[in-house]
């Protein structure tokens, strides 16, 4: 029999039809991947019994012809989405042991059409980080290492141990957030798919907030199909999200493979970083030629606000992540530490539940939003937002389909290496992907080449509002033209 845990999600849904072989034998090869795979730390809690009766009852329904368009098939979860009866940290202290009562609406809908659950995945604390190095539970090792060297590598962050777990054959697909390029940016350095969908286009009820106005759920998978796959499922409206669009949802798996002849993609000068290194540049205009022999017509355009986008992301979520993390107080759920009145209870709980990181941005927002400082930062940074905004509109307008970036301006790089002395360092991770959220729009990453030392890039398509479609069917070719990337499985405890 084939190794169940190479197939795609398509080849495991199509194989698990054609009955040859079961649910529960899919399941078992998974948890046995994951029992091998502890070293890289992708999974924060294995739950191989509930993981067994979910295939259980995927077998049962697919005896009769009943099964969803998930049915048994075996996904991640980053630690961040509320599953019911499940511990749910947010990989942070301060939500020890937190068993919520009740499911997102994303894990809702996977397990309503099938899905299996593996487990919780490893992410930085709150969903803040680039290299999933801030997480209580230790940094993820990405499954990748660069040619010749032994050195442990970051998966990229915030949903690190997703990417790291789908690249290294432990779950089919899994499902990440992405607040300014967390879904993206790790999909590119460990070489899978990541898709940001339009803001709005997947509920955030149950999901951990960290910054409420930037915040979507999102799929990680080994092809765009599969990502397709699971995006139909996560996607729809839901009464208990203001924020959730309500709109039909697509067969986004019918764009995979559609032409994408006429299309105009624009290629932004300001992309075009000083210092780039000139792999980045060479790979992207590959991804060009690529969709240019498909068909597309490449057009050279402008988003001149571009070159304010990280500063401005780095107050607004912040601002927003020092109010949503204000509700973590020691009082009603998670750690609490003994102080001599409630307000001492209250900073000595923060101050041993927090993480570095997740302190540092708490106190950025706070400042931002103080008297004083309000009009002269935050304010001046959602303004900067709305112009990042008007600025895709305006090659919207024009006639741009959709928009073709590098990921991220590297490959992956060593734990450690980054952020220890210069925090900025670390957030420069983000340079092209914030834009995306910033604007509300769909991104998504696709592995399109190997750098010098054999590490995974990735090439980013930005597409309008709720065209993830388009961004499927451009992607497809691009995953057709580069091949596909897998690391050599070194992790492995037989």
């Amino acid at each position: 029999m084939t190794d169940l845990t190479s197939l795609t999600l398509a080849q495991a849904r199509d194989a698990l039809r054609r009955r040859e072989f079961s649910a529960t034998e899919l399941a078992e090869a998974h948890l046995a991947a994951i029992e091998k795979a502890r070293a890289l730390n992708a999974f924060v809690l294995e739950t191989p019994d509930r993981a067994r009766e979910m295939a259980r009852l995927a077998d049962a329904r697919l005896v009769n012809g009943e099964g969803g368009p998930l049915a048994g098939l075996p996904l991640g979860v980053k630690d961040v989405f509320c599953t019911a009866d499940v511990r749910t940290t947010a990989c942070s202290h301060i939500l020890d042991n937190f068993v919520p009562a009740y499911e997102s609406t994303v894990t809702a809908s996977l397990w309503r059409d099938g899905a299996v659950l593996l487990g919780k995945t490893n992410n930085d604390e709150f969903a803040m980080g680039s290299s999933n190095e801030s997480s209580h539970f230790g940094p993820v090792v990405s499954p990748w290492r660069r040619r010749g060297s032994d050195a442990k590598l970051v998966p990229g962050g915030s949903s690190g141990g997703s990417a790291a777990a789908v690249a290294a054959r432990l779950c089919g697909g899994a499902v990440g957030t992405d607040t300014g390029g967390s879904i993206r940016q790790p999909a590119a350095f460990c070489g899978v798919v990541g898709m940001r969908p339009t803001y709005g286009r997947c509920s955030r009820w149950g999901v951990v907030a960290y910054a409420s106005s930037l915040d979507q759920a999102g799929p990680f998978a080994r092809t765009v199909r599969d990502c397709a796959l699971l995006l139909r499922s996560m996607a729809g409206p839901d009464g208990k999200d203001t924020t959730c669009a309500e709109r039909p949802v697509p067969d986004y798996e019918q764009s995979v493979g559609a032409s994408v002849k006429g299309m105009r993609i624009g290629i932004p000068k300001e992309y075009r970083t000083p210092g780039m290194a000139s792999e980045i540049e060479d790979l992207w205009q590959r991804g060009a030629q690529w969709l240019k022999d498909a068909g597309a017509e490449i057009v050279d355009i402008s988003l001149p606000h571009t070159k304010y986008a990280l500063a401005a992301y780095y107050i607004v979520a912040p601002a927003e992540a020092s109010s949503n993390l204000a509700r973590y107080d020691g009082v009603r759920y998670g750690l609490r530490v003994p102080g001599r009145d409630v307000i001492e209870m209250y900073e000595r709980t923060r101050a041993a539940g927090f993480g570095k990181e997740v302190r540092r941005r708490i106190m950025i927002g706070t400042y931002v939003l103080s008297a004083g400082y309000y009009d002269a930062y935050y304010l001046r940074a959602q303004q900067v937002r709305t112009l990042i905004k008007r600025d895709f509109e305006e090659c919207f307008a024009g006639g741009i389909d959709a928009v073709l970036t590098p990921t991220t301006p590297s490959a992956a790089f060593a734990i450690g290496e980054k952020g220890r002395a210069d925090p900025v360092e670390m957030y420069l991770n983000d340079v092209f992907t914030v834009t995306v959220n910033l604007a509300g729009l769909p991104g998504i990453s696709v592995p399109s080449g190997l750098d010098a030392e054999d590490l995974p890039l990735g090439l980013q398509l930005i597409g309008r509002p709720f065209a993830e479609e388009a961004l499927f069917a451009l992607g497809a070719v691009i995953e057709q033209a580069a091949g596909r990337f897998a690391p050599e499985p070194w992790w492995r405890r037989d």
